[in-house]
């Protein structure tokens, strides 16, 4: 199949960025045997604009997809966060190619101002949706024209690529990442971990409290030396949403503590990623796996198992391509037991 991918690449950042989950989809999509032309729309408007001005360069962008759709001759476009594409160019699309199918992926939380929008404004135009929250929560964008699905956030084996839970040789015992200096609610808890903890582990916040973030090598060079990772969200409590911090550190066998509001331990099996209730319930369960290496293992290389094997980029892609052409599902995928092949909930 031919799709057509319109995903931000961050070209501009030459590489001091984290692998996305599109780039993991494109992935995937390759793996599966698809063709797939990356078009990325942010890249794009900046290099037609006068002066290299991203906001002057809108039109132009839609304008050369247009042209793109018209040489690639796509049987299926996913577009990912790409505000710049105007509904009436996907629209305009459809009439040029009318067999043809669109999808759109949207990756951020619910919570996020104005995602809720900006979600039910694409499923006017689209055939199906693909959002990162659980499935369950999901039923606000029923009745706007596209079938609704969740999508989890992937690893891939060619960057998920650690095996920290095999070693026990590694420096850093705590990882915290972020590029966030607002001292939010869970900078709050971070910052009272760290005076907890003390001098008891080696904690390390990168993006907060004066450490500098890290961004592509220097971000795998720091999770090749970390035993454990915080999955801390910006809010919790939404069902089966976690950032793609979750993928990262399971699938490189990186012992992870997570929120238990979101119920991932109804996707995930036992023992494999520990779950919190609050602070204290948080510093109690750090302190009882830093001291216990051999479980700390145990834990993390279950959770990176089924990371790899159910829940990678692969599976991932192809459940996107079946979904949005109504094709029966060739695997039982572990996030979707719940919903039927259009979408809706059994």
């Amino acid at each position: 199949m031919r799709v057509l991918h319109i995903a931000y690449q961050q070209l501009r950042r030459y590489g001091q960025t984290r692998v996305s989950w599109a780039q993991k989809l494109t992935n995937g999509l390759i793996k599966n045997d698809h063709y797939v032309s990356v078009f990325s729309d942010r890249d794009v408007a900046a290099f037609e604009a006068p002066l290299g001005i991203r906001d002057l360069g809108k039109n132009k962008a839609n304008q050369k997809l247009l042209e793109t759709v018209d040489a690639v001759e796509p049987d299926l476009i996913i577009a990912g966060h790409c505000d710049i594409i105007t509904n009436e160019t996907l629209e305009e699309i459809r009439k040029r190619r009318p067999s043809i199918t669109i999808a759109h992926c949207n990756n951020d939380p619910l919570f996020v101002p104005d995602n809720v929008e900006r979600i039910k404004h694409r499923a006017s135009v689209v055939d199906a949706i693909f959002v990162s929250t659980g499935r369950r929560e999901l039923d606000i964008f029923e009745g706007l024209g596209a079938r609704v699905y969740h999508m989890p956030n992937p690893v891939d084996p060619a960057i998920e690529c650690m095996t920290n839970d095999q070693r026990t040789d590694l420096e850093i015992d705590l990882l915290f990442c972020s590029n966030s200096t607002n001292f939010t609610k869970r900078l709050e808890m971070v910052k009272w971990l760290k005076d907890q903890l003390g001098d008891e582990l080696n904690f390390k916040t990168f993006g907060s409290f004066g450490e500098p973030p890290v961004w592509g090598r220097d971000y795998d060079r720091a999770l090749a030396q970390t035993r454990m990772g915080l999955n801390l969200n910006r809010q919790e409590g939404h069902y089966w949403y976690s950032s793609a911090r979750m993928a990262q550190l399971a699938g490189n066998g990186i012992l992870q503590f997570t929120h238990s509001g979101p119920r991932f331990d109804e996707l995930l099996p036992p023992e494999s990623v520990v779950y919190f209730n609050d602070q204290e319930d948080l510093l109690g369960k750090i302190r009882e796996f830093h001291h216990d290496d051999a479980k700390r293992r145990l834990w993390a290389s279950r959770a990176r198992e089924f990371f790899h094997t159910e829940i990678n980029s692969r599976l991932y892609a192809q459940y996107i391509v079946e979904a949005s052409l109504m094709q029966p599902f060739s695997h039982e995928y572990v996030w979707a037991r719940d919903i039927n092949l259009d979408g809706s909930q059994r």
